[in-house]
């Protein structure tokens, strides 16, 4: 573990664990947690393997994804910093049913499912927190099934640019969304090809709502783009 890294600190900004006590978060750190420093590319599981911890992404980015029999990817998630993934299935006794990979060089909290099971024993109110954010993760999930079928592929792209953008901002300023991860992964995570992705970037370009520049998405035009092409 770095030993510039306050590990009980930084558990005590995290929502699940925000109500304990100081004592209790150095006893969760020392007894529970591991931190993992990883490149990129690596894999943190693998559909089939046991789950025997949750993670938490302190900095970095990773994939959640899923292989088709035929081959083909598709990107289920991306877990960004602050945010945790792999909680739901501590509960099921059941294995990974999606893989994790690093998008970028990560540094991964794991807290073990022993660990986790011990604290929602002795205090009911954790259990209710972890189970507040479950569901905050399915609901995430209903919202993208409800995207993928209700909603076109340009809408999906729009949405996405108006999610990655700051709330605080005046009509008319020009807002640059820097795109997290490749393209391609983005395309995946909207359950779209590379290649209708970057056309309808293109597309948006050309109507004078977005300049692009590499991986940063300039947005010219906010409320325009909120409402192309029902405009």
């Amino acid at each position: 573990m770095p030993a510039t890294f306050d590990l009980p600190r930084y558990l005590s900004v995290l929502p699940l664990f925000g109500d304990m006590q100081p004592a209790e978060l150095q006893a969760l750190a020392e007894q529970g947690c591991q931190l993992h420093r990883m490149g990129r590319g690596e894999t943190v599981f693998r559909v089939g393997q046991a789950c025997e911890a949750f993670h938490v992404v302190v900095t970095g980015q990773v994939k959640l994804y899923a292989i088709s029999p035929s081959g083909a990817e598709k990107v289920i998630e991306l877990v960004g910093p602050g945010n945790s993934f792999g909680e739901a299935l501590m509960f099921t006794d059941r294995p990974h049913i999606v893989n994790a990979q690093t998008l970028s060089e990560c540094l991964l909290l794991s807290i073990s499912k022993a660990t986790m099971m011990e604290e929602i024993a002795r205090d009911p109110r954790f259990a209710l927190r972890m189970l507040a954010g479950v569901s905050r993760r399915l609901h995430g999930l209903i919202r993208d099934v409800e995207s993928y079928c209700l909603h076109s592929g340009i809408q999906r792209v729009i949405g996405f640019l108006l999610s990655e953008q700051e709330e605080d901002y005046e009509d008319g300023d020009t807002l640059t969304v820097s795109l997290p991860v490749s393209k391609a992964t983005i395309a995946s995570r909207l359950s779209l090809t590379p290649e209708y992705f970057s056309r309808v970037l293109h597309e948006l370009e050309a109507e004078g709502l977005i300049q692009i520049d590499r991986r940063d998405i300039r947005i010219l035009n906010t409320r325009g783009l909120a409402s192309y092409p029902l405009q």
